[in-house]
């Protein structure tokens, strides 16, 4: 017996969405720019644009408001595009597993990423492990915290590494590293003076951040804390890379956020304070994620490399 509800039945009836133009949709939100997206696919712009128009005829909402300088997000657009994005990326993972299955890559080590993690702490961490133990097939993924934690559950990816512990008793967790949290700011800025760089600091300061489909962790600890203080109102999103945030830092837009492993990216014409509260220095531990359940052979050696690379007690 079907299990489609008639909801579902009355969809099929008509014209299907097709998944190209989901992914159509989905580049032009991250570009914000329908040119953009055409290029990198690449297709023709007036195709991109009325497979969009299209999917927005199909969806009975508008997605995005058209605009000289690009494209941006409608509020039923970005509801629309978050859980697309999803769908995507959850269809890539069951593409690669079933594909990694018929090649007989089921010992293939599966690890996700966050947007948070520093590339070059990360690519020391891999490239370790894959001098220790050249013989594994490792593949590493970056999403978003929802997406890692759904990854994570689906067994689409074998170990997740991203600060904070794991809101399941199901999952374990391992202590990796801890990172300072610094406030950046452009050289003639006022609190560039002071040693470090409190809460209380930021009371009348305009606080650059990723919006929330593009944030990792740690970005969503940070703006937890902010909200906790008061000062979400201060709070400017932009829809570009933690990166792009710092020049947009560095052309006096505000002020902004970066971690010790990242200071070295950053330029000259910006500096950088240790942020404090209450306690003192605030900083932020990162953590890798599996699950107990995962019986997978090429998981054990990784996590006995984790626990001598990084000996502290594993948590849960």
């Amino acid at each position: 017996m079907c299990s489609l509800s008639a909801k579902s039945d009355r969809h099929l009836s008509g014209q299907a969405i097709e998944l190209k133009h989901l992914r159509f949709a989905a580049l032009a939100y991250e570009c914000g720019s329908f040119r953009k997206a055409a290029e990198l696919l690449p297709v023709q712009h007036s195709a991109l644009s009325r497979a969009v128009a299209q999917l927005e005829a199909q969806v009975g909402a508008a997605l995005f408001e058209r605009s000289t300088t690009g494209v941006r997000p409608t509020l039923a657009g970005l509801h629309f595009l978050k859980h697309a994005i999803s769908i995507l990326e959850q269809l890539d993972a069951l593409l690669e597993s079933t594909s990694g299955l018929a090649r007989g890559q089921s010992d293939q080590l599966r690890v996700g990423l966050c947007a948070s993690v520093a590339p070059g702490r990360l690519g020391e961490l891999l490239a370790g492990f894959r001098q220790r133990c050249a013989p594994t097939d490792l593949v590493a993924t970056e999403r978003s915290t929802t997406g890692l934690r759904r990854s994570l559950q689906s067994s689409d990816s074998d170990i997740i590494i991203g600060s904070g512990l794991p809101d399941s008793s199901t999952v374990h967790a391992h202590a990796l590293w801890r990172e300072r949290v610094f406030v950046l700011l452009p050289t003639d800025h006022a609190l560039a003076s002071h040693e470090a760089v409190f809460w209380t600091d930021l009371r009348d300061q305009t606080i650059l951040l990723v919006t929330p489909d593009r944030a990792g962790s740690v970005e969503e600890m940070l703006e937890s804390r902010i909200q906790m203080r008061g000062i979400i109102q201060n709070v400017q999103r932009h829809h570009v890379s933690r990166h792009l945030i710092h020049k947009f830092t560095r052309l006096g837009f505000g002020v902004s956020f970066i971690l010790d492993s990242d200071v070295a990216t950053v330029g000259d014409d910006v500096v950088y304070r240790e942020l404090h509260d209450e306690q003192g220095q605030v900083d932020v531990c990162f953590y890798a994620h599996w699950m107990p359940s995962n019986r997978k052979f090429a998981l054990r050696p990784f996590l006995t490399f984790l626990a001598e690379r990084y000996p502290s007690p594993a948590e849960r």
